[in-house]
């Protein structure tokens, strides 16, 4: 059972820089309030304080958060302690992130138990066995024998949620918890996370920057820019009636349009052209296959300008074949060419100027950047190493990338760790762009994106097309995505390629059964969608 959740003037400061300012809200018992807005808003920030905790260098300044009757800026920092776990959980974006890879997730999921001596071990055990049945976990008896890499993502995800839970707390917070999956499995996460939340009458506040999902698991809306709050309403009056300009804009960004496509003519030259494929991981045997084979047998064709969207659920193969043609993973069979030419299966083997003309973006910016490097000496590195630049002409050029990516300047002498996520990503994207290549391997590049800044990047990248002629071979998970910025969309599954769809056949169908699954588990900007989907499986069966 939850409390009710009372924040009053709240404002959290950086030095002179106000983050958060004089924000109030309520959320009562058995409630969920979305906190939206784009990267820098305030979401996390505000979300981090409702357990008296600012990140480092910042100071919450003034305000009250009280759950129940407990004021939780009143305490001192180890009754603080006491209540993380216990009367507040947190559920963070990155399960992967979270989980001690070294141990059991038995031995992590019961740990809140034992820090604040909820119960024995063996009680503590059995409260996790039913926490997984609820959260619809596979073989919830033995699932927690099993080290954080022997389960996926999505069931890491609910795995980080019975580790919340299992203290029983009052109030949960789940900040973007379903952003890095793919959509079938974010269905399932959604569908668990709703379910325990509203069976256990859960005071809860979800932090995310896709409406979509918020539609289907918030009473409220409260939307947040530049830390002030714009707008809070019942969410189907946002969605519906808003009555800000940023909330305006916040849903006009979340319902894809069609970006230009950069048409491709039809003497365009060929790029990049895969040839029965095949690559996995772990020892070779003595054909040469490895222990884990991942892709099999990939044939693909991306013309110069073209942009080709890569899309299934995890463990489909989709970064797989993004890595190999990085160089970052040889493959075990066929070939790739590029420009006619064919390239060397690892990195160590290609020149300098096939390194420059092949970039790649990773999904998580977090662990793609240099933490202990500025973001100018990130970017000045492949100026430096393909292009020569040095002095003023280098640090203009890093100038024009952080305007091309609208990005302030002052960024440039930060670390990464300073950065939202958004703005992380798009440093990521500037470091690509920075090599003037050719081909561009974007692995998720907007999943971790809010709305806006998501919008912004793929009008960006539509651009890029258009003026420059750089062709993208676009991964992702969702759908609506890839449709609205992909000529042609590549379907895979279990390391194959089931079909491709050009974008004259998006519209019309059959397409392929695993296509058309796809298709209908992204979510849709209105409510009572996840409920539809519920009903029609249920009629199903």
């Amino acid at each position: 059972m939850g409390a009710p959740l009372k924040v009053q003037g709240l404002s959290i400061t950086a030095g002179a820089n106000t983050l958060v300012d004089n924000l109030s809200f309520s959320v009562q018992p058995g409630e969920v309030l979305a906190l939206i807005g784009e990267s820098g808003s305030g979401k996390t920030t505000t979300a981090l304080a409702l357990m008296g905790y600012a990140r480092h260098g910042c100071s919450i300044s003034a305000g009250r958060v009280q759950i129940g009757e407990t004021d939780v800026l009143a305490l001192n920092a180890a009754q603080q302690r006491a209540l993380r776990g216990r009367t507040v959980a947190y559920i963070a974006q990155s399960a992967a992130a979270s989980f001690n890879p070294s141990r059991t997730i038995m031995d992590q999921v019961v740990e809140p138990t034992v820090i604040h001596g909820l119960c024995k071990r063996a009680e503590a055990e059995a409260k996790a066995v039913q926490l997984f049945r609820e959260l619809a976990l596979p073989d919830p008896e033995t699932i927690g024998a099993r080290y954080p890499h022997q389960v996926s993502g999505g069931q890491l995800q609910r795995l980080m949620a019975a580790m919340a839970l299992i203290g029983d707390p009052e109030l949960v917070i789940l900040d973007e918890p379903t952003t890095a999956l793919d959509v079938t499995t974010q269905i399932e996460v959604l569908r668990a996370f709703r379910r325990v939340v509203r069976e256990r009458r859960a005071t809860a506040v979800y932090v995310s920057h896709d409406l979509a999902v918020v539609a289907q698991m918030a009473d409220h809306i409260l939307v947040l820019r530049d830390g002030k709050m714009r707008e809070v309403n019942a969410t189907g009056q946002i969605l519906t009636a808003p009555v800000n300009d940023y909330t305006k804009c916040l849903l006009a960004a979340a319902r894809p349009a069609p970006r230009a496509s950069g048409h491709v003519a039809a003497d365009s030259g060929l790029l990049l052209d895969v040839r029965a494929l095949s690559a996995g991981y772990g020892p070779v045997d003595a054909q040469g296959r490895p222990a884990k084979l991942i892709l099999e047998d990939i044939n693909l064709q991306l013309h110069r300008g073209q942009a080709i969207g890569v899309i299934g659920e995890s463990g489909s193969g989709k970064t797989t074949l993004a890595r190999a043609v990085a160089g970052l993973l040889s493959p075990c069979h066929g070939s790739i060419l590029f420009d006619q030419r064919e390239l060397k299966p690892s990195l160590a083997q290609r020149d300098k100027e096939q390194l420059r003309r092949i970039q790649i973006v990773f999904q998580m910016a977090d662990t793609a950047l240099n933490p202990s490097q500025t973001i100018e000496r990130i970017l000045a590195r492949p100026l430096q190493f393909y292009k020569g630049l040095g002095g003023e002409p280098l640090r203009q050029r890093i100038r024009e990338l952080l305007d091309l990516v609208k990005l302030p300047q002052a960024v440039a002498g930060r670390l990464p760790g300073g950065l939202s996520g958004g703005q992380k990503q798009r440093v990521n994207l500037a470091r690509a762009l920075a090599a003037e290549p050719d081909l561009i391997l974007c692995d998720e590049v907007t999943s971790a994106l809010d709305t806006v800044v998501g919008a912004a990047v793929l009008d960006l990248m539509a651009e890029l097309r258009r003026e420059l002629g750089v062709s993208y071979l676009f991964i992702s998970h969702d759908l609506h995505t890839v449709r609205a910025v992909c000529d042609e969309i590549v379907v895979m599954q279990h390391g194959r390629k089931l079909t491709q769809v050009a974008r004259a056949d998006y519209e019309r169908g059959p397409h392929h059964p695993y296509y058309e699954l796809l298709a209908r588990s992204v979510p849709e900007l209105r409510q009572g969608w996840l409920d539809e989907i519920d009903r029609k499986m249920a009629m199903a069966t």
